[in-house]
């Protein structure tokens, strides 16, 4: 298990210990339903001596939702808002369902818990492909993730921490071209508490001059010249102490490109005549 990951299973563990809700429970959405189905849905097709037991133990089938396996490769106790939404509205079709063909009686109860029972496991899946794809996503650098705490409902965030060193990229541009550096990675726009990229020429092992800084991720420099090759640098700071993303590119300057001019096939030559125009011949 990798040390970032550390926290999360420290917290997940700790919210055993607290009053603990089901995940789908985190979205009012599911609590407004399961309120309309006691007090709409119940009072006329099941009998009212059984309402109050049904009720708790739909809302311990519901509860139940927390209770997975620890594992850091399916689920960690966190979801993100994409994760809780898609299972939420899944336990709510299945319950617009139930409610929408107005079944009564014990078939009613049966149906209810059998969804329920159903839609955990739909959700250990969603939590399982969130945690494989889009739990700290990023490959390097520190993205500091929105993510919701199961037990508590409580959304927080986290530093997913890994190499600030991005590595190094080669770039190869010709003269009098335009020349454009790229810094964004794909989980930048997931990620809070990012500030500026800034974009250094580097000189030397301590030496550099800063060309750019702002909320833009690429530097244009127009018409390069064989000087302007060379190593530049890219960081993107957070409002950590520690960058979020740095990036090294070294470009390289080529001759300026050689263009071919063709000839117009519109162009008369000495033994052509151009289109609409003819000779008139003189006899003697």
């Amino acid at each position: 298990m990798g040390p970032w990951r550390l926290p999360l299973l420290v917290a997940a563990l700790a919210g055993c210990l607290l009053p603990a809700r089901g995940c789908v429970m985190c979205d009012p959405n599911v609590v407004e339903a399961l309120n309309s189905l006691e007090t709409d849905y119940l009072p006329g097709h099941l009998e009212a001596k059984h309402h109050k037991n049904v009720m708790k133990r739909v809302k311990q089938a519901v509860e139940a939702f927390k209770d997975l396996p620890i594992d850091e490769d399916s689920y960690m106790g966190v979801v993100d808002e994409a994760t809780l939404e898609k299972a939420a509205w899944s336990l709510l079709k299945d319950l617009k369902r139930i409610t929408d063909s107005d079944v009564k009686g014990e078939l009613f109860v049966k149906e209810l818990l059998w969804t329920l029972h159903l839609a955990k496991d739909n959700f250990a899946s969603y939590a399982a492909q969130f945690q494989k794809t889009a739990f700290c996503p990023n490959k390097c650098g520190l993205m500091l993730q929105p993510l919701i705490w199961c037990s508590t409902c409580q959304k927080q965030v986290h530093s997913c921490r890994k190499s600030s060193n991005c590595g190094e990229r080669k770039v190869k541009v010709h003269q009098m071209e335009d020349m454009i550096l790229d810094c964004e990675l794909n989980w930048h726009k997931l990620s809070q508490g990012l500030t500026d990229y800034s974009f250094y020429r580097v000189w030397g092992k301590n030496s550099e001059t800063l060309m750019s800084k702002g909320k833009e991720p690429t530097l244009t420099k127009t018409m390069v010249r064989p000087k302007d090759a060379g190593t530049y640098r890219c960081e993107l700071g957070s409002v950590q102490s520690s960058p979020a993303t740095i990036i090294y590119f070294h470009v390289t300057v080529l001759p300026k490109r050689i263009v071919e001019e063709i000839p117009s096939p519109n162009t008369e030559t000495e033994d052509e005549v151009a289109p609409g125009y003819f000779y008139l011949g003189l006899g003697k």
